[in-house]
C-alpha cells in the first residue's frame, strides 16, 4: 500500500483543527477536496479516522494511534526535502580532490576551510602528490577534482589552466631588499635556492637566466615551493617562487620582490568533461577560480 504524503497532510491538519472547513483554510483547498482526501484515506488504511459532529469532527481511537505514524512519516518527508535542497544546492556530499605539492601546500588549504566552513555537511578529502600521480590517477576516477603541472591530455577532461607569475624571495635584511624589481643579473652568482630538475619551474627559471646571460648558482634543490621558501627565509640564499607559496613565509621574515622579466607557471584544474557535473564540484571549481584571481599574472 502506498498512501499519497498530500492525504496524510490533510489527515494532520484536521486532526489539528478539528474542522475540514479550517483544515480546508489552512491547506489552501475547498472543504470538499478536504472531505474527499480524508475519505481516500480510510479507504487506503482500512479504518475510519473521523466521526463526523455538525461542522466539527473527532477522531477515532484509530486515528489516535495512527498519528504518531503520520508524525513521524511526514516529519521524514521534510528531512528527505531539506536534504534533496541541499544536494541541488551543493551543500551535502563528499568531494576528493587531487593536487600537485604547490597547489596541495599553498593553493587548496585556505580555499578548502572556507568552502567546509560554510558547508557542515560536506566532506573534503585532499590528496597530496606529484603531478605525474595526480595525472596519472585520474582515468581510475579515484578523486573528482585534480591540479597539477601541464601538460594534461584533454581526453575527456575539462581543463582551466591558471598561469601564476613567479616573484623574487630574499631573506629578511638582504641586499637586495633595496630593489622594487629584481632581475637575473641582480641575482647573478648569489647562492640560489632552485627547484628541483624534475619540476617545470626548474627549465623556466634556467630559461631566464640563461636569457639574461646571468649565473645561476644553486646551493640546494626541492621539489616543494614551501621547502624554497622555508630555506630562503633561514637565510640560505634567494629564489624564485609562486607568490601563493611566498606569501605563507612573509611573517616568517620573508621578502618578496617583482621579478623581471615576467617568468609564468602554469598549474591546470581538471575534471571530467561531464555535463551532470555536481553542484558540490561546481561550487568548489567557482570558489577555487575565485581564489586563483589573486595570483594571476597580467
Amino acid at each position: 500500500m502506498q498512501i499519497d504524503p498530500r492525504l496524510l497532510e490533510a489527515f494532520r491538519s484536521v486532526l489539528d483543527s478539528g474542522s475540514m472547513t479550517h483544515a480546508a483554510a489552512s491547506l489552501g483547498l475547498t472543504q470538499p477536496a478536504v472531505s474527499a482526501q480524508i475519505a481516500r484515506l480510510e479507504s487506503d488504511v482500512g479504518f475510519a479516522l473521523f466521526v463526523r459532529s455538525g461542522n466539527r469532527v473527532r477522531p477515532t481511537a484509530e486515528a489516535i494511534v495512527f498519528r504518531d505514524e503520520v508524525e513521524h512519516t511526514l516529519a521524514k518527508i521534510n528531512d528527505l526535502s531539506r536534504i534533496a535542497e541541499q544536494i541541488r544546492a551543493g551543500d551535502v556530499g563528499s568531494l576528493t580532490i587531487a593536487g600537485h605539492p604547490m597547489a596541495g601546500i599553498s593553493l587548496l588549504p585556505p580555499v578548502v576551510a572556507a568552502f567546509a566552513k560554510q558547508r557542515p555537511n560536506v566532506k573534503v578529502e585532499l590528496f597530496i602528490r606529484n603531478s605525474d600521480v595526480v595525472r596519472g590517477m585520474f582515468p581510475s576516477r579515484s578523486y573528482d577534482i585534480g591540479i597539477a603541472e601541464p601538460p594534461i591530455d584533454p581526453s575527456g577532461l575539462t581543463i582551466t589552466r591558471y598561469p601564476m607569475e613567479f616573484v623574487a624571495i630574499l631573506p629578511k635584511n638582504d641586499a637586495l631588499c633595496e630593489y622594487d624589481v629584481i632581475t637575473p643579473q641582480l641575482m647573478s652568482g648569489r647562492a640560489f635556492v632552485g627547484v628541483s630538475r624534475l619540476m617545470t619551474g626548474y627549465h623556466l627559471v634556467e630559461k631566464v637566466f640563461s636569457d639574461a646571460q646571468a649565473r645561476l648558482n644553486v646551493v640546494a634543490s626541492s621539489e616543494f615551493f614551501a621547502a624554497i621558501c622555508a630555506m630562503v627565509a633561514s637565510g640560505l640564499g634567494v629564489s624564485i617562487v609562486d607568490r601563493a607559496s611566498a606569501l605563507q613565509f612573509q611573517s616568517a621574515g620573508l621578502e618578496i620582490r617583482t621579478f623581471r622579466p615576467a617568468v609564468l607557471y602554469d598549474i591546470a584544474v581538471f575534471h571530467a568533461a561531464d555535463p551532470n557535473l555536481s553542484m558540490l564540484a561546481r561550487n568548489f571549481l567557482d570558489a577555487f577560480d575565485a581564489h586563483m584571481r589573486n595570483f594571476l599574472g597580467d
